[in-house]
């Protein structure tokens, strides 16, 4: 029997960070070459210590029903069992953002 309310779990780069995201609706929208994605799950946190980075993402997306993310941002979807911890995480200079020039002319 299928999950009547999957919960997935998007990751993708936004301004050279990996953003982390729960959601229950993920589909790709009307806008050609996006995925949207709706229902953000948040955490409600029952401990003292408090995540600045999911705090963030919170107020980021406090008043969003949807929103749309460019196909060669999203790293990777899961559908997943239980929640995790929404959260930003800085990337390293390693990480080469999708499209990146093939060839750069040398000086």
């Amino acid at each position: 029997m299928a999950d009547k309310n999957p919960l997935y779990r998007i990751q993708f780069i936004n301004n050279g960070d990996r953003y982390e995201l729960y959601v229950r609706e993920v589909t790709q929208g009307n806008l050609f070459g996006f995925i949207e994605i709706a229902d953000f799950v948040w955490d409600n946190h029952t401990s003292l210590v408090v995540d600045p980075s999911h705090e963030k993402l919170k107020s980021e997306y406090a008043d969003v029903n949807r929103t749309y993310i460019p196909m060669h941002s999203v790293l990777k979807i899961d559908q997943v069992e239980k929640q995790g911890t929404a959260k930003i995480t800085e990337l390293s200079d390693k990480v080469t953002p999708f499209p990146s020039p093939i060839y750069t002319p040398k000086n």
